[in-house]
């Protein structure tokens, strides 16, 4: 008789089934509650470059390129138009003073100077006609009053003869007025005579005041007019070089036109363009400095142009002691230029990885020298050197500072 055998519960398959289980639920949790889930990547530790940040003396400065330019620069403008008739020299050359550039031509300007003389001729012989008639006119009232002075005698006196003469019937009535009439007709004929002459020699002498003004205005003109004639003849106002003249026989120059310039070359200064960026902290004062030939060159800012090209702007600055000796016009210098005093301050070395990061974070290496952890920080001030900490950082601590460009979204770095 067969016996009945009872299945088993606990087979060897469903245990290792349940096991697979077990685990798999257990790995599961651990990846999801307590593994860590940090991106790490490993690199070999001579391909990055490592500084550490150390408690110091922080200056700040920027590094500019300026370029040697004369110290003074005297621009030629035409003061006048024209065309020009002959040069005498060529860009390049040295000129002295009062030498002779080129000459222009203008046939308006000469015909305005003709019509301008002849005006004033005109004026000047109307004044002369003037004088000359007032001075007839003052003739001829006094031979006027001659004559009614001796009328006025000659009819006084047989007036009072007639007046002594009617009342004894020496002269009749008739005879007696007709004398008294011609005198007092003479009387008011030279007060006429006299009231006439004075309005006509008032009238005469405004009339010439105002002539006479008239020709001053004129003839100022004219000479200022006159004047533009040596502006034909472009001379050297100083001794210098003479450069970006470029001008040809029988072109022709506007007024105000640029004809060139002559740099003085004695004495140099620098001229560097600066990111618009600083453009708010740049100011008078502020010194710079370069080294050249083994020796160390000092410069102060002088001047600021606040016009802005492509971002950036630009400064002159003249040397506080002498130049040096061999310097040349376009020569360029990298200068150093201060934009403030030293300060104590956290530092943290330069490098490529502020590219990536903006300054925000930076991989800090562990004591252990095993591995480095990506870390927040914030920076301040800079200079072509170091970094000024504001914090995130302790004096003594070493970073990563090259760049970050293979790294990606990792957070450690496994230094091998």
């Amino acid at each position: 008789m067969d016996t009945i055998i009872k299945k088993k519960k606990w087979t060897p398959k469903f245990i290792v089934w349940i096991s697979i289980i077990t685990l798999s639920v257990f790995l599961i949790i651990y990846l999801t509650f307590f593994a860590d889930k940090s991106r790490k990547y490993a690199i070999d530790s001579e391909k990055v470059t490592i500084g550490e940040v150390k408690s110091g003396l922080f200056h700040e400065y920027i590094p500019v390129t300026g370029t040697v330019i004369p110290l003074k620069t005297i621009y030629l403008d035409a003061v006048v138009g024209g065309r020009i008739e002959e040069t005498y020299v060529e860009a390049g050359t040295m000129v002295l003073k009062d030498s002779k550039l080129l000459r222009l031509e203008n046939s308006d300007l000469l015909l305005d100077i003709m019509q301008r003389e002849t005006m004033l001729h005109d004026l000047m012989n109307r004044i002369r006609n003037t004088k000359l008639t007032l001075e007839m006119n003052s003739l001829n009232m006094r031979r006027e009053l001659i004559e009614v002075n001796y009328q006025i005698n000659r009819t006084k006196r047989l007036f009072d003869q007639n007046k002594e003469l009617v009342d004894i019937g020496g002269v009749s009535r008739q005879d007696y007025d007709k004398s008294r009439d011609e005198y007092e007709y003479y009387i008011k004929r030279k007060e006429f005579a006299y009231e006439t002459n004075m309005q006509d020699s008032l009238v005469r002498k405004t009339q010439i005041e105002q002539l006479e003004d008239s020709l001053n205005r004129l003839q100022e003109n004219f000479d200022v007019t006159k004047k533009k004639l040596e502006y034909l003849n472009i001379q050297a106002p100083i001794t210098g070089h003479l450069t970006s003249f470029d001008k040809e026989i029988g072109e022709l120059i506007s007024p105000g036109e640029r004809l060139g310039q002559i740099d003085v070359i004695n004495d140099f200064k620098i001229r560097a363009a600066i990111d618009e960026h600083y453009i708010s902290r740049l100011d008078n004062g502020l010194k710079g400095e370069f080294g050249f030939d083994g020796g160390t060159y000092r410069l102060v800012v002088t001047k600021i142009y606040p016009e802005v090209h492509n971002g950036r702007f630009e400064v002159d600055m003249v040397f506080t002691d002498e130049a040096p000796a061999d310097v040349k016009r376009g020569q360029t210098f990298r200068i150093r230029l201060a934009l403030g005093g030293l300060s104590e301050a956290m530092l943290l070395p330069r490098g490529g990885f502020y590219q990536k990061t903006g300054g925000n974070w930076i991989f800090v290496i562990d004591p252990s020298g095993t591995f480095a952890v990506k870390r927040t920080i914030k920076l301040g001030r800079q200079n072509p050197l170091h970094f000024e900490v504001i914090e995130g950082l302790v004096d003594g601590e070493r970073v990563i500072t090259s760049t970050y460009d293979y790294f990606g979204e990792i957070d450690i770095l496994k230094l091998k």
